[in-house]
């Protein structure tokens, strides 16, 4: 399995989560590490051919059971949806999609003509995240609209 989690440390045996789209709940087995990712184990799926209908699905938890995070940091999850509003207020769009580059992430803002918008997500533009409100506040660098 690739890890795509920044607290690996919570892939443990007991350990309760929910398998593909449908959210199949299962329990881990065993975990070890393998190359680049781990190799796992849920109860209830015994022989290849049962493990092979979750290749290439996500493994979720409940977003309740996650640590909490430092000020300023989010989950996608909390993100994705947001009312993006630049700093006079105007309704930009709305956050879509969080993409990952080498250098930072870059938040897809979709506009209300279906056109997207593409920001990087570092301080001099991501102003504000009001999560209750959901909105985000931007600051637009030259060239972004």
């Amino acid at each position: 399995m690739e890890v795509h989690t920044d607290f690996p440390e919570r892939l443990q045996r007991g350990r309760r989560v929910y398998l593909g789209e449908a959210h199949f709940p299962s329990e881990i087995r065993s975990v070890r590490p393998h190359k680049h990712g781990v190799l796992i184990a849920f109860q209830g799926i015994q022989t290849p051919e049962e493990a092979a209908v979750w290749r290439n699905q996500w493994v979720y938890v409940r977003a309740d059971e996650l640590p909490p995070l430092p000020p300023g940091e989010y989950y996608a999850h909390e993100l994705i949806g947001l009312q993006v509003l630049d700093e006079t207020g105007r309704l930009l769009g709305e956050l879509a999609e969080i993409l990952h580059t080498p250098a930072n992430k870059v938040y897809l803002v979709r506009k209300a003509d279906g056109k997207e918008l593409l920001l990087p997500a570092i301080p001099s533009v991501i102003l504000c995240v009001d999560l209750p409100a959901r909105q985000m506040r931007v600051h637009l660098l030259p060239g972004l609209e």
